[in-house]
């Protein structure tokens, strides 16, 4: 099994978010690359950032990006 790009550009998105505290988010700007754009829509649709143009991570979006987190420490 590969990923697809689609799928890279949302987990890069997903890492993107700080991790310090639930109270911060990323702001995805209407100038920023088309790709990342379709990718905050993307999260935003399943659930895991609570706005289209970034946002919060919800809990399960903070549950993905522990998981994320760990496999690419794994992976170093």
């Amino acid at each position: 099994m590969s990923l697809a790009t689609e799928q890279i550009t949302d987990l890069e998105l997903l890492l993107k978010f700080p991790t310090a505290s639930a109270m911060q988010g990323l702001k995805i700007h209407h100038d920023a690359p088309a790709s990342l754009q379709a990718s905050a829509k993307r999260l935003f649709d399943r659930g895991i950032i609570d706005q289209v143009d970034g946002g919060y991570l919800t809990e399960l979006g903070h549950e993905l990006q522990q998981h994320a987190l760990h496999i690419t420490n794994a992976l170093k």
